[in-house]
């Protein structure tokens, strides 16, 4: 009997997974998007269209979901005609998105009530790594759970750990964008110190590579978009990782800890989507750091 494998949201992140998906595990993929495009473009590669969310959890043994935010997984989750509502004892949902580490728990435990697995295994890296299949992905669920998903996760990552139960994949990929978010606020910082020394960014952080300063932060976010000034729209959006910031500074609050610069990144980010630049690839805060001290 052949496995079918559900994906619902297959845009910047999730298209080239499902793709992989598709080519690699063996299973019949069906997937379904708001955008039915978006779907229409991987039926080359073997993806089966599903007309709606009910469709995919009647088909599919384990479905995958990769969505922007916890609200709108929360939302195709907890929704009148929710995935709560049509899921059945034995089926395996893997949340592949970032989500608030209260909202998996709080869903992980009203899905294993069910009878129905649940996993967090949200993704790191970049559209690229997506496109390459070279994803690094941290996973929360129950170890008989992460052997069962971790061939199709293998499918479109390099790298897939598993982190322990339910909802610690989300604190490590949390805290993973936290650090990151972190340094490419002081990556923008030198590379304009830099320059008013008549230093461009670039030369800069060439030397840096070659030094203690060297990081993946440094060689994709720093050389690739703050030292050239390039900030695309349709990557990783200064609302996303707005998101992201927010959510460790949820945790952080739950801890009793300050978290100071995920503070300062917040601030940051906030004052870039104040001053329209909400869509730009993040890095986008080099300009709201730039502008002169009032």
């Amino acid at each position: 009997m052949t496995v079918c494998l559900g994906f619902v949201g297959v845009g910047v992140m999730g298209g080239p997974m499902c793709r992989h998906l598709a080519q690699k595990s063996g299973a019949e993929v069906v997937a379904f998007d708001m955008n039915p495009q978006a779907v229409e473009l991987l039926s080359p590669h073997g993806v089966v269209s599903a007309a709606s969310v009910a469709e995919i959890m009647e088909r599919a043994d384990t479905v995958f979901v990769s969505l922007p935010s916890g609200k709108h997984l929360e939302r195709l989750c907890r929704g009148r005609d929710g995935v709560l509502r049509l899921s059945r004892p034995g089926q395996t949902f893997v949340d592949l998105g970032t989500s608030p580490h209260d909202l998996t728990c709080r869903l992980g435990s009203d899905f294993e009530e069910i009878g129905v697995n649940y996993a967090d295994a949200p993704v790191a890296r970049t559209r690229a790594a997506a496109e390459a299949g070279n994803l690094a992905i941290t996973v929360g669920a129950r170890a008989e759970v992460f052997r069962s998903i971790e061939p199709y996760l293998s499918c479109f990552a390099s790298d897939v750990t598993h982190c322990g139960p339910i909802g610690n994949g989300q604190v490590v990929k949390i805290l993973n964008n936290m650090v990151v978010s972190s340094t490419v606020v002081a990556l923008c910082e030198a590379a304009i110190i830099a320059q008013s020394k008549g230093m461009s960014a670039t030369e800069l952080f060439e030397v840096l590579k070659k030094g203690s300063a060297d990081s993946f932060a440094l060689r994709n976010h720093g050389l690739k978009s703050v030292a050239t000034d390039t900030y695309p729209t349709g990557v990783f959006s200064t609302e996303y990782e707005l998101k992201d910031v927010t959510y460790a500074l949820q945790m952080a609050k739950e801890a009793g800890i300050e978290a100071r610069s995920a503070r300062l990144t917040r601030h940051l980010l906030n004052k870039a989507m104040r001053a329209g630049w909400i869509h730009e690839y993040w890095p986008v805060i080099k300009r709201v750091i730039a502008r002169p001290v009032k």
